[in-house]
């Protein structure tokens, strides 16, 4: 490893009251000579006032010139920035001030160890991606990538969507209930978890497909191999709408007919590590188990 000498501090203004914690992580890396740059991860309320005395920067400008992206909030703030740094292949390090915070490295009272930033003193973890494509017929009117995970769902409206899985073409999972979860290693830990599903080590190859409430009791759970391709689509016998969301993002509306196929993408995310922490233990103290 290589000592960092560019940074990009993102912090989120809604988690980071009075970007407390960005100017302490300033105040650290400047200390041990590396510049900084402040990017805000989204637009902001145009009512929000920003303070005069930090000045902000587009990520869009910085991002070929730096060596890391840090991200400063809870995991979604990481999600929303994980994509524009993976595609610049920048990696990125997550300091929670949220609640979980599962994806974070660092919480907010240790920041001292960006210091090792300067040095050698640091690891990264790539993790697996999925590639989302929802066609139209012939058309494609959706593409992303994601860290986390894929979520099908029937809405806001109190009924049932009917959606069918399949596996490299073969069914391998029709189910009427809430929607269905498609997810990397990594968002094992996310909604899947929260739906029944099994937690898995990040560094697994695995795509997980797990039903959200479904009616059919014998609708379980899957670990499929990172090699298939997983496809969704309503059944005939839907009457309503699906809405496709890629790591909690804006929701996209799915019509009868549309297809969303999702494979492993050819991009990673670089997530950067400070602490030699296990998985096990990141599992244990975030969910207090034990």
């Amino acid at each position: 490893m290589i000592p960092m000498k560019r940074v990009i501090l993102s912090p989120n203004p809604y988690r980071d009251k009075n970007f407390k914690t960005l100017r302490e992580a300033m105040a650290v890396l400047n200390e041990v000579g590396i510049e900084t740059r402040v990017c805000l991860p989204f637009e902001v309320d145009k009512t929000y006032d920003l303070p005069r005395d930090i000045r902000f920067s587009r990520i869009e400008r910085e991002l070929p010139n730096t060596d890391l992206v840090i991200c400063f909030g809870g995991d979604g703030t990481l999600l929303h920035m994980a994509k524009t740094a993976t595609r610049h292949g920048i990696p990125i390090l997550g300091v929670n001030i949220g609640t979980l915070g599962f994806l974070a490295e660092l919480e907010s009272g240790e920041l001292s160890l960006l210091k090792k930033l300067a040095t050698d003193e640091y690891g990264i973890d790539n993790r697996m991606m999925l590639d989302v494509t929802v066609h139209r017929d012939r058309d494609i009117i959706f593409h992303d990538i994601c860290l986390n995970d894929v979520v099908i769902t029937k809405g806001a409206v109190a009924r049932i969507v009917h959606l069918e899985v399949r596996c490299d073409g073969v069914q391998a999972l029709e189910c009427a209930g809430d929607g269905v979860i498609v997810g990397t290693p990594t968002g094992s830990t996310a909604y899947s978890l929260s739906a029944g599903g099994p937690i898995m080590e990040p560094d697994a190859h695995n795509i997980l497909i797990t039903p959200i409430c479904a009616h059919d009791v014998a609708s379980r759970c899957i670990v499929a191999s990172d090699m298939r391709v997983v496809t969704v689509t309503m059944t005939q016998n839907a009457r309503r709408n699906a809405y496709l969301s890629v790591d909690g993002g804006k929701a996209l509306r799915m019509n009868m007919g549309d297809k969303a196929t999702i494979r492993k993408s050819n991009l990673c995310t670089k997530l950067l590590r400070l602490k030699e922490n296990s998985f096990y233990d990141a599992v244990n103290m975030k969910f207090r188990i034990g």
